[in-house]
């Protein structure tokens, strides 16, 4: 059961955040995290952002996908709301890191990003929501704006005690090493990326 493991305030540059790390056990190396803004208030509809981990984007400014850049935005937004950005732990939409650089190598060959995953034997899309759920929940999140193009995680909330009153979107101008990428999960996804196209 992941449950709340430890805490720290961190000063960063979109402002202070209380850092909540989300484990099984407190021995756990890759905790969910949870930034929390000073200005947060759970008895407010919360501006919150589900991330999942992309060590390629957020951490290396990878330009084949635009997860570094909806993390910066949403780090904003949650920074200008005083609201919520989870952390999952849940690389390359829950493939981990070695298989995403193998789907990469097949993606240079011509693959799109499903039938990388595909062709890796690997499904599509492996990520799940409930844990982020759960983490709302310990915050006492009880209704939210929620910052995603992502359609599975407007469902996933959608079917949990938490009220989705906005969804708001983190829409990145696409680049030409990342337009297919985009636009595979515009039209295969379902991702509500239409009006960048």
């Amino acid at each position: 059961m992941t449950i709340r493991q430890s805490e720290a305030k961190i000063p960063t540059s979109w402002g202070n955040f209380n850092m909540i790390a989300y484990a099984d056990n407190s021995n756990e190396w890759m905790p969910h995290l949870a930034m929390v803004h000073e200005n947060f208030d759970s008895a407010m509809p919360v501006y919150v952002r589900i991330h999942s981990e992309c060590i390629t984007g957020d951490l290396f400014g990878s330009k084949r996908c635009d997860c570094g850049e909806q993390l910066e935005k949403a780090m904003n937004l949650v920074a200008m709301h005083g609201g919520v950005l989870i952390y999952l732990r849940q690389e390359g939409r829950g493939i981990g890191l070695i298989n995403k650089l193998k789907a990469y190598n097949l993606q240079d060959k011509g693959d799109d990003t499903i039938e990388a995953n595909i062709h890796l034997g690997l499904e599509i899309d492996a990520r799940q929501y409930d844990i982020a759920i759960a983490i709302m929940q310990d915050l006492q999140i009880r209704s939210i704006h929620l910052l995603t193009n992502n359609p599975d995680k407007v469902e996933a909330i959608e079917k949990s005690p938490i009220q989705i009153i906005s969804r708001v979107p983190l829409i990145i101008r696409p680049k030409k090493e990342n337009y297919d990428y985009l636009k595979t999960k515009e039209q295969k996804m379902g991702h509500f990326l239409k009006r960048i196209f």
